[in-house]
């Protein structure tokens, strides 16, 4: 068994590497995916998943857990902080992290959600790069391939939305990046279908340490209840209006009380808009669109919480709350914790 040394409280210690892989070559149907890759694996793995807006990270992650805690849309943007779950079974315990879309910074909430997404690469042990089935490497992908550069940590290359294209248009994506980096491995796999997703916990494991249980086995999420409930909303609203209003949204929860009896919780929830016009339109004629998207969360919430919830929405009004460093940080995007 290899061992390395490293910097621990008394001072210079051995520590064991329980997996060493050297040399290693991988074929996919024909196409050479890896070539000669050499890794090593160390204690207390923690796993990011990193990628363009709309690639499928918090697809693929709700699935790999087995239950919704990452909002999606088509849209970009969609994740906006860092999102931690827990996956457990017999084998071990795996961490996930998704990150914010990986994109240039248009106001101050895209400079947080970058610098989010750029601190979490030093943070973890093993990194799941999701990009589409394409032979096209677009700028976004080209800063990422440089930021991935930069870090000694496996990376794991997923190739995402494997069930909207052919086998041929698989091959080509792989032949187009299986050189911009040195992967681990990569996996082709349909997050929607539940394809190959079971390869992705398979290749994990590889490259886990043995060590203790960071959470208990029912854990799934650190994630507060208020705030999965608050990013339902903000979902619905993603998924209903249209393309330019959901950027400039933000939601949060003003009150969650559970009733005496225990069956029923009160939730009051205001959606944050930037301009008078977006309120109507949130609104809606007669209030249709925002019942609308509270009928759709409310359902989402009942079965998170598993009991009945009654949604009362308000929309405001907080002009370019994207650039004020104390709105920002009121609807839960401090950067001092970044």
């Amino acid at each position: 068994m290899a061992r390395l040394f490293y910097e621990g409280k008394g001072g210079r210690t051995l520590a064991n590497i329980l997996l060493e892989m050297k040399n290693i070559t991988k074929t996919f149907t024909g196409v050479k995916a890896l070539d000669n890759v050499n890794l090593q694996v160390e204690e207390g793995e923690i796993h990011a998943l990193v990628g363009e807006n709309g690639a499928g990270k918090s697809t693929l992650m709700n699935h790999l857990i087995g239950q919704k805690i990452a909002i999606t849309s088509s849209k970009p943007q969609t994740t906006r902080n860092r999102i931690q779950t827990v996956y457990t079974d017999e084998r071990g315990q795996i961490i996930f992290l998704d990150t914010p879309g990986i994109n240039k910074a248009k106001n101050k909430l895209g400079n947080y959600m970058l610098q989010v997404a750029e601190r979490t690469l030093n943070e973890v042990d093993v990194v799941l790069w999701l990009v589409e089935p394409s032979t096209f490497i677009g700028g976004g992908e080209k800063y990422i391939i440089e930021q991935l550069s930069k870090i000694k940590t496996p990376i794991i290359l997923v190739i995402n939305k494997i069930d909207t294209v052919e086998e041929k248009d698989i091959l080509e994506a792989i032949d187009t990046y299986k050189d911009v980096c040195e992967f681990a491995e990569i996996i082709p796999v349909s997050a929607l279908k539940g394809k190959n997703t079971d390869d992705v916990i398979d290749s994990i494991y590889k490259y886990l340490d043995e060590g203790p249980m960071y959470f208990d086995e029912d854990t799934i999420t650190d994630q507060p209840e208020r705030q999965i409930c608050a990013e339902l909303i903000r979902e619905k609203a993603l998924r209903l209006l249209s393309q330019e209003i959901p950027h400039g949204i933000a939601v949060v929860i003003d009150a969650m009380k559970v009733r005496r009896h225990g069956h029923i919780v009160d939730i009051d929830a205001t959606i944050v808009c930037e301009r008078d016009s977006h309120k109507g339109i949130i609104i809606g004629k007669q209030g249709s669109m925002l019942k609308k998207i509270g009928t759709q969360a409310r359902i989402e919430m009942e079965n998170l919480l598993d009991m009945k919830v009654n949604l009362q929405l308000w929309v405001k009004v907080k002009k370019d709350w994207r650039d004020s460093d104390m709105l920002l940080k009121n609807y839960g995007y401090d950067k001092k914790e970044v």
